[in-house]
């Protein structure tokens, strides 16, 4: 049997210099080294072209190999790319539409930030309703950089005390949240961080608040996103 550092070095010299965001060298070491801390949670990960790379690879992969299963949610049936500091960067695969997806097969929301990304996201109805809804029930979601504009975008700020990058903290006190300057802000089910150095904190903010997690919160309802009239929600 050949060591964990031998398979990993083998892989990693044949693997092709593209990457999706299951790469072979990560489901390798997957398969190696993950836990079942969070075995049976299922999380959304909300994105599209334009998201910030480490901002959606780090809690990926980070919750898979605490054990849980990650479906990646987006606009259209096509690979997304994310943006790696001044260019794009790696190609993502969905797993699924958002238009398609049902909140309550859900435990917890993750939306990855970036510039682009969320200003697409927001002007996207399906998205907006889902990120509402998800907010409503009472599970967790979990925003990082400008990822709280879609929580803007819904009306779910409000009274909420959270966390963004720091140019969009005019728009959360705007929307009537608290903003605070903290590497991660946790009030009830919402977690928020400011950027990509607060990564680690972030990961750990959601895995700490799944793995204590009792099953007792209603599921989100499977509604049509489309019709959903937020004054409803």
């Amino acid at each position: 049997m050949f060591s964990n550092s031998f398979t990993a070095i083998v892989f990693e010299q044949a693997a092709p210099k593209w990457h999706t965001h299951r790469s072979i060298m990560h489901m390798i070491l997957m398969n190696t080294q993950k836990n079942d801390l969070l075995h049976g949670k299922r999380v959304a990960l909300l994105a599209t072209d334009g998201f910030e790379q480490s901002e959606l690879m780090d809690p990926l992969h980070a919750l898979e190999d605490a054990g849980a299963t990650v479906e990646v949610l987006s606009l259209k049936k096509a690979n997304i790319r994310g943006w790696k500091e001044d260019d794009f960067g790696d190609t993502v695969q969905i797993d699924r539409l958002v238009s398609e997806a049902n909140p309550g097969d859900y435990e917890a929301l993750v939306l990855p930030g970036g510039v682009m990304n969320p200003d697409k996201l927001r002007q996207d109805k399906n998205a907006v309703n889902f990120v509402r809804i998800f907010m409503s029930s009472g599970r967790l979601v979990a925003a990082i950089c400008h990822g709280p504009q879609l929580l803007i975008e819904a009306d779910t700020v409000r009274g909420r005390k959270l966390t963004s990058y720091n140019s969009i903290r005019t728009d959360v006190i705007n929307a009537g949240g608290t903003w605070e300057n903290k590497p991660v802000v946790i009030d009830e089910n919402l977690i928020t961080s400011r950027q990509p150095s607060d990564l680690p904190q972030f990961n750990q903010a959601i895995i700490d608040h799944l793995s204590h997690s009792f099953d007792r919160t209603p599921k989100p309802q499977a509604l049509d996103l489309v019709d959903v009239d937020p004054q409803t929600v």
